[in-house]
């Protein structure tokens, strides 16, 4: 069955760096478009990054752009998210999430157990 773990939450200042990870297994990971949401008590989940089946394409919310690169390893079944000036609202649950359907970007669906991130002076 689908598998994604998330790691490299934790307690940050504003303005410092993370890097988190998600190692996927059970299905053709190099074959789906791969996306990391987030999840706070106000806003619910809210997806901030998406990477094509490849690589080679990537798109982010505009609150994360410039600041989160969204990359992969398909050789190693893993999914990157480099968090760079993080601020105060970036505080959330990360997931790491495949696309509901192979080859293409839809939606996100599955996703893994979540790692936290706390962004505080």
């Amino acid at each position: 069955q689908v598998q994604l773990v998330e790691s490299g939450g934790g307690l940050v200042q504003p303005g410092e760096s993370l890097r988190l990870s998600c190692a996927a297994s059970g299905f053709a990971f190099s074959s789906y478009y791969m996306w990391w949401v987030r999840q706070t008590p106000g806003k619910g989940l809210e997806w901030i990054a998406v990477i094509s089946h490849g690589g080679g394409g990537t798109y982010y919310i505009d609150s994360v752009k410039d600041r989160f690169i969204i990359s992969r390893d398909n050789a190693k079944n893993m999914l990157y998210l480099q968090m760079n000036n993080l601020k105060s609202e970036d505080s959330a649950i990360y997931y790491c999430a495949r696309d509901k359907l192979r080859g293409r970007k839809t939606a996100f669906g599955d996703r893994g157990q979540g790692t936290q991130v706390t962004v505080s002076a």
